[in-house]
């Protein structure tokens, strides 16, 4: 998501950049996005490892129990949604048709960024008057994330329905059956997720991020302000388990350090925007890494250690490149 433009992060990125002043802030958040390593690092890593079909760290022990024992849970741990939902089997005699998966999940993907164009339209003032390219834009940033995502699953269920009901794959009431079991086996993520999000409004109130990052800025040398922004930036998302408050609270500070020390803007955005996601993509309260543990019905602190081993990876060679980068 980071490095789409045409979405709501990058609707919210442009606001941000906006309110710091900038004139152009497309043109800054594009060149920005080659200089936003750690997410291109961290795509990289993917297709290293797919190539070489090479794990390393808890990913490879997990890796090598799966493939030894048949275990994809190991002993003692929890995955992040319910066993009823996990041991639910293919339906006998009935043909295996991969449109009846990839129909509603594309139904989704669509619906989410109509979601938030329709929800967040009324709430731009005078949004009639504007080009459409830039009131597209202003309703995504304004759109509610959660009323998309309730839109995009109802008519994701709705299409599915319609599929199963014309092959006679399941009758109504099956239909109905397995929703509200698939409701029921994301109670333990909802839990987790109300947790994860107290813990990252009480660190916000207390000011965390702002403070470290004001902090910071005083012992700064212009050459290490890439990498301290990469730096700073995955901290504050790491403790708050937020990237896009990280990205609100990053961007007001690293822009002006640019502009005061003669640093490329483009460079300290996409230093800030990196960070966030290292961080955001380590913590174990952020939404992402919950739903991630969710997605794959894995324990949630597994998921955790499995990834994090390849999350450094990245960001070392991203905060490598900041550093020269930052003398360059």
């Amino acid at each position: 998501c980071i490095l789409i433009p045409l979405n709501a992060w990058g609707a919210y990125i442009m606001g941000l950049l906006v309110a710091q002043g900038l004139s152009d802030p497309l043109t800054i958040m594009i060149k920005a996005y080659p200089l936003n390593l750690y997410p291109i690092m961290a795509m990289l890593i993917v297709v290293i490892i797919i190539l070489s079909q090479r794990d390393f760290g808890p990913m490879r022990k997990a890796e090598k129990r799966a493939r030894e024992t048949g275990k994809v849970i190991a002993d003692g741990s929890v995955p992040m949604i319910s066993t009823e939902v996990i041991s639910l089997g293919k339906k006998e005699g009935v043909p295996a048709r991969a449109r009846n998966m990839l129909i509603p999940i594309f139904t989704m993907v669509f619906m989410m960024p109509l979601g938030l164009i329709f929800s967040g339209w009324g709430q731009v003032k005078n949004i009639d008057s504007l080009p459409l390219f830039e009131a597209v834009f202003k309703a995504l940033s304004s759109g509610s994330g959660s009323t998309a995502v309730l839109w995009a699953v109802l008519t994701a269920i709705f299409i599915a329905t319609i599929l199963y009901r014309t092959q006679k794959i399941f009758k109504l009431k099956e239909i109905i059956d397995l929703a509200f079991k698939g409701i029921g086996g994301l109670i333990p993520l909802a839990l987790l997720m109300m947790l994860a999000f107290a813990i990252g409004k009480v660190s916000r109130e207390l000011g965390t991020g702002l403070y470290t990052a004001e902090l910071a800025k005083a012992w700064i040398n212009p050459h290490f302000v890439p990498l301290v922004l990469f730096l700073l930036s995955g901290f504050i998302a790491f403790s708050t388990g937020t990237s896009w408050g990280t990205f609100a609270i990053m961007l007001a500070v690293g822009i002006p350090m640019a502009q005061n020390m003669g640093i490329s803007i483009p460079l300290a955005v996409g230093a800030v925007l990196g960070g966030g996601i290292f961080g955001d993509h380590c913590s174990p309260i952020s939404d992402t890494t919950i739903i991630s543990s969710m997605a794959s019905a894995s324990d949630h602190i597994d998921h955790v250690k499995t990834q994090l081993p390849y999350a450094l990876s990245a960001a070392a060679v991203a905060a490598l490149f900041y550093l020269v980068i930052g003398f360059i």
